[in-house]
């Protein structure tokens, strides 16, 4: 089957609403991820109403993982013993005027968190690529968005409230720990406080078929036209299949819409960023303005985010080896081209948390949605992570990956210190699971 039929039948079978997967996931007695391609070691799930709660049963509890929206395509939340769930925790605690914060409870998810900042006059800096994800989820797997001048996720974060494997209760501020990005190592997350700034307006535009020899030669150019760019490619015909820009309607940083940019041709219909794939899926293109978390994702909530059914892995490689990484990948375009559905590049800022990708340098990002096709993906990640090895490729924690753990040693230079001081919370490794041991702790 050819991939843009396979595409079509696909699309078929995800086209409708996310919500209806999530309802009722803490019932079903096979328990997997969203995409399909993880089920869990156990169904065994006690969810949480309050933070007494949560004390109560991680004191009684031996082993346990936090379970949050499923989003993770590797082990990395998995357990065989028993899962905490906190999505009824998801009440937005209190916005801080004086000090620009919000304090959430951690099953609180960004589609339900943006739009009650944006009615009360704010926004955060930047989203990810679907709204369907929880906050403290995606601050402690260093989830991120796009934009060179923009941290991922966790840089929000300016405080977490965590419950330790003792059962007590502490809290970490961003400038004392160094545990945002914790890993589900540390102990379980209850709430989370994050900056946050007036709330602002958006246009996003689509290009098509950028000539590859245009972002070679001005890609700096190309990353720093607009507060958020997203670059799509399968990496065919020495061609980048679309450019969508995000920008704010602010005097002095928008956007200004040409009909070619780059080489690029303006699109005259919403896209999605899989071709094949229907738009309307899809937060709204074509230059309409909209509120920051209308725009700032790709994926509207309440819909299927990206295929659906999919593997994904993605490199985080640092930013002035961007063009010699993508040249590298480009390389690859016959092995990767029939396993690939889309490629997405983009710009991350640097940050000062241990356990980010981006811990002390600015990253480009490499990511990959797969066919769910594992044997075969499982097969191209070795060779992508060789072509991205001279240039210290940090995998993504919450994708596929199959990088050793003495590279991931030798690439995140705070994991010393990170397994000491988690090792201060959780001295038994209650809160480890078989890919912490593997991958940090063993």
């Amino acid at each position: 089957m050819n991939k843009r039929t396979f595409i079509k039948v696909l699309a078929a079978t995800t086209v409708s609403p996310l919500l209806a997967r999530f309802s009722g996931w803490a019932e079903t007695q096979n328990l997997k991820n969203w995409a399909g391609n993880l089920e869990y070691s156990t169904d065994r799930i006690y969810a949480a109403t309050s933070l007494k709660q949560v004390q109560d049963y991680v004191r009684k509890e031996k082993k346990l993982k936090v379970l949050g929206t499923h989003h993770c395509f590797n082990t990395i939340a998995d357990s065989k013993d028993g899962f905490l769930s906190l999505k009824p925790m998801d009440k937005v605690v209190v916005i801080d005027r004086a000090k620009t914060t919000v304090t959430v409870e951690a099953g609180v998810t960004y589609g339900q968190l943006c739009p009650y900042l944006d009615s009360q006059g704010f926004a955060l800096h930047n989203l990810a690529s679907l709204p369907h994800i929880s906050v403290a989820g995606a601050c402690t797997t260093a989830t991120h968005g796009s934009g060179e001048k923009n941290g991922n996720l966790s840089t929000a974060a300016s405080g977490l409230e965590l419950v330790t494997a003792s059962g007590d209760v502490v809290n970490l501020s961003r400038e004392r720990d160094g545990l945002v990005v914790g890993l589900g190592a540390v102990g379980v997350i209850t709430k989370v406080t994050l900056d946050i700034q007036p709330t602002f307006q958006m246009r996003q535009y689509v290009y098509e078929n950028m000539p590859l020899s245009e972002l070679k030669t001005h890609f700096d150019a190309i990353e720093s036209s607009a507060y958020s760019v997203s670059i799509f490619t399968d990496w065919q015909k020495q061609r980048i299949n679309e450019l969508w820009i995000k920008t704010r309607m602010e005097s002095g940083q928008e956007f200004h819409a040409t009909p070619e940019f780059f080489g690029a041709k303006l699109a005259t219909r919403n896209l999605h960023p899989i071709a094949e794939l229907s738009a309307e899926n899809c937060t709204e293109q074509m230059g309409v303005p909209g509120s920051w978390y209308e725009r700032l994702p790709h994926f509207r909530m309440g819909f299927t985010p990206s295929a659906g059914k999919e593997l994904q892995s993605e490199y985080f490689v640092p930013r002035q080896h961007a063009i010699e990484a993508i040249l590298a990948v480009e390389r690859l375009r016959e092995q990767v081209g029939p396993h690939l559905m889309i490629t997405e590049i983009r710009a991350i800022a640097a940050d000062k948390l241990w356990m980010s990708p981006c811990y002390q340098q600015s990253c480009v990002t490499i990511h990959f949605t797969w066919k769910p096709d594992w044997p075969a993906v499982r097969q191209l990640l070795p060779v992508i992570e060789r072509e991205l090895a001279p240039f210290q490729a940090r995998p993504h924690w919450g994708k596929l990956f199959t990088t050793s753990p003495s590279v991931l040693k030798g690439v995140y230079k705070k994991m010393p210190e990170f397994i000491e001081l988690s090792g201060k919370y959780d001295p038994d490794g209650k809160f480890h699971n078989e890919f912490l041991d593997r991958n940090i702790f063993g």
